[in-house]
């Protein structure tokens, strides 16, 4: 009895790896992929960031997006660099503001499974621009679940999630991109390089997020490089409220409960 309980907890637990179309969510709604859109590189020191407004206070338990490899090349993810702000809205266009949140991921603290196929556009906005449309067909969805020490949000907030990976392929670095969604929200999606001194980030720099506290600076809008378009970014927040047990504890309660109601 004790052995079937805790496995459909595990099961329970381990359903959450993945997302997919009517699975809960905890934002305004999710940002699905779009088959036939852009993957924008964000290869380290390159970021990306969209905004999203919580739709219920609790724990950002889960961040789920999609992304491709160029050219389809195999590809190795070393790193995830993640980050949430507050939401900017000084100047032309709202943006990531100052850090409330952040965290590394890597390999084993994520999973990727394959999402699809169509043809797809390369785009990565520094200038010159690159600009390759039915680069590559393969999507890939990366799940980073159960997050350890996760960030509290609250319901009506507009926050940004800010990504960056570090990767590897058959010849030296790995050039990924996150895709792009038809769904929108507000304003475009972001993007910057970074060169961190003093906590300024400046554009077309290099360098690394370890000293990072304050805010993103010289964030640039994206948008289509043909249509001039909003370009929104492909990915959904899941969580739970607070107070609301993991997974491990939720076996942990099981198996006490049928021990208690033994020992009665």
């Amino acid at each position: 009895m004790i052995l079937s309980v805790v496995m459909v907890a595990f099961l329970a637990t381990a359903a959450f790896a993945d997302w997919d179309p009517g699975d809960d969510y905890k934002m305004h709604f999710p940002q699905l992929p779009d088959p036939n859109g852009w993957d924008v590189n964000f290869i380290q020191p390159k970021v990306l960031a969209d905004d999203w407004q919580c739709t219920e206070t609790g724990y950002v338990t889960d961040i789920h997006f999609w992304l491709s490899s160029r050219q389809d090349m195999p590809f190795d993810i070393q790193n995830i660099h993640a980050s949430i702000h507050t939401d900017d809205l000084s100047g032309p266009f709202s943006k990531p503001g100052h850090l409330l949140w952040q965290a590394d991921f890597q390999p084993g603290t994520f999973t990727i499974r394959d999402d699809g196929s169509g043809p797809q556009g390369w785009y990565d906005p520094n200038p010159p621009p690159v600009v390759e449309p039915s680069d590559h067909f393969m999507t890939y969805q990366v799940n980073i679940t159960n997050i350890p020490d996760p960030f509290v949000q609250l319901a009506g907030t507009v926050y940004w999630l800010d990504l960056s990976v570090t990767a590897f392929g058959p010849a030296g670095p790995a050039q990924l991109g996150w895709k792009t969604s038809f769904e929108h929200f507000r304003d475009d999606a972001v993007w910057a390089d970074f060169s961190v001194t003093n906590g300024v980030v400046a554009p077309g720099g290099s360098g690394n997020f370890n000293n990072l506290v304050g805010p993103h600076l010289y964030w640039e809008p994206l948008v289509d490089p043909f249509t001039g378009q909003t370009l929104d970014l492909a990915f959904v927040i899941t969580g739970r409220p607070v107070g609301e047990p993991g997974g491990l504890a939720l076996i942990g309660a099981a198996v006490a409960a049928i021990r208690k109601r033994r020992r009665r």
